[in-house]
């Protein structure tokens, strides 16, 4: 065997690796915007399911008003859990808010619980149903979240692909969890 042919061999080689090394990147970055894409996403759903609840709110506060008019701090205290979640940023924050949430619609649910005219009145009741429906979603769309930041982190964090996936701009997302994990093990209680 010449020499030149056995650097022939070694050039061969040499651009094969490089090729395969060229395709591994092309996947792992693409397979990362898809993830990163995915989470994205995933935090719309749960916005947009958040933005649901809250609109709710102030139907459902005007309906045990009408019952329970003297009941005036707990009506702020759910309007104030409401302007803290419509204005929350990002998962850390969404979580707090979503826990000062759950509190609130508890102690306005337990309000209603003194108001048996209340609890038959068909308005409460659908805006029952809605607010079940939608904390629901909001467990579903958080579980989504959740799972899409899983495989995201552990895809960057592999090895080799934690050599390169911050040089590529992505970073690990935060999980949404909720700061007090009690008060939202459950959705609130509406069926009286």
């Amino acid at each position: 065997m010449s020499a030149f042919a056995a650097f022939l061999i070694v050039i061969g080689v040499f651009l094969a690796l490089l090729v395969i090394l060229g395709i591994y990147l092309w996947s792992t970055y693409n397979g990362l915007v898809q993830l990163n894409v995915r989470v994205d996403e995933a935090w719309s759903d749960i916005t947009v399911q958040l933005k649901r609840r809250a609109d709710l709110i102030p139907n459902l506060i005007e309906t045990v008003r009408g019952y329970a008019a003297h009941e005036k701090a707990v009506f702020e205290n759910v309007t104030r859990a409401r302007a803290e979640t419509l204005a929350a940023q990002g998962p850390a924050d969404a979580a707090v808010a979503e826990g000062h949430m759950q509190q609130a619609l508890k102690s306005i649910f337990a309000v209603a619980e003194g108001y048996p005219q209340l609890q038959a009145s068909h308005n409460f009741l659908q805006l029952q149903q809605a607010l079940v429906d939608t904390e629901d979603k909001v467990q579903a769309s958080r579980r989504f979240y959740n799972g899409g930041v899983r495989e995201l982190n552990t895809k960057i964090k592999v090895f080799p692909n934690n050599l390169f996936a911050r040089n590529l701009g992505f970073t690990s997302r935060e999980f949404f969890e909720v700061a007090d994990a009690a008060a939202v093990a459950e959705p609130p209680r509406v069926q009286f």
